[in-house]
């Protein structure tokens, strides 16, 4: 299966606790932090929600 590398790029300081939880589950805890996943449909949803905080660097 492909890999993604998703890159945090913003701050979750001032975001909702929703948007905190979903970088928490993605393993992005500090700016910059770049964390490889498995590219799935889940995943890929979780960047979706996010995609203001993150790129994804491929």
């Amino acid at each position: 299966m492909a890999k993604i590398k998703i890159q945090q790029v913003r701050s979750r300081i001032r975001r909702p606790q929703v948007q905190k939880a979903t970088l928490d589950a993605l393993g992005l805890h500090k700016m910059n932090a770049v964390v490889e996943h498995e590219d799935t449909p889940s995943i890929r949803g979780m960047v979706e929600k996010v995609k203001h905080l993150v790129k994804v660097v491929e």
